[in-house]
């Protein structure tokens, strides 16, 4: 049997699965006991019906359950580039569903006998939104495309995961802006993405790791410590 001293939940209110990694040990927590752990006090959870943390606890699992043919940290930090890919292309997936309800809303609110999209600084904001998730789908396509190839590295995967995560998080906040009041309201889907961003910008890697992850791949320097 084995012990696991950390847990990824991922999506696990929809698929029920866990990607864990630890040492052998005897002690058993059932998939209900985890599920009670990852949603306490989680706000993003409880706001879009998935999670993604990491917790040492202890989940009794056997052999046949294993990662196959994976020894040390290879195994989970393999998954990890897999799902920081992923989270490159779910977070400008993100950006584009606040940038398009603010863009919707901009049309549609008037003021002054106009809509306000046709203000400077709400089209300023538009355009930037645009202009950034953009970018980042062309880094993300290139990115897909080194894979492909299996040529895509872990340090270009961290940039894109970082580039996503951030551009994600500043758009919806703009848009946030553009909608005023309504922004914080569930009648829009911004403030879900917001705090489903704020814990994205920790898991698979936080922010700060993945800055240095690309300052050493430049450098040949390592800063972690």
């Amino acid at each position: 049997m084995t012990r696991i001293t950390k847990y990824f939940l991922t999506f696990i209110l929809l698929t029920g699965s866990i990607i864990a990694y630890g040492q052998a040990a005897d002690t058993v927590l059932t998939l209900q006991q985890c599920l009670d752990i990852a949603i306490k006090n989680n706000l993003q959870v409880r706001q879009s019906d998935r999670n993604a943390q990491s917790a040492g606890i202890d989940l009794r699992q056997s052999k046949e359950n294993l990662l196959p043919n994976v020894s040390g940290l290879k195994g989970p930090l393999g998954c990890l580039n897999q799902a920081r890919y992923g989270i490159a292309w779910g977070a400008l997936g993100a950006a584009m569903d606040c940038y398009d309800t603010a863009l919707r809303y901009a049309k549609e609110r008037k003021q002054f006998n106009k809509p306000i999209a046709a203000f400077q600084l709400q089209q300023k904001k538009l355009a930037e939104m645009i202009t950034e998730i953009t970018k980042g789908q062309l880094l993300v396509w290139r990115l897909g495309m080194l894979k492909n190839e299996n040529r895509a590295t872990p340090a270009q995967i961290s940039m894109g995961k970082r580039n996503s995560v951030e551009t994600a998080i500043h758009i919806a906040r703009e848009a946030r802006q553009i909608l005023g009041g309504m922004g914080i309201t569930g009648e829009y889907p911004i403030m879900r993405h917001m705090m489903n961003l704020e814990s994205v910008i920790t898991y698979e890697g936080t922010h700060d790791i993945h800055l240095l992850i690309t300052g050493m791949d430049i450098t040949g320097e390592e800063a972690f410590k």
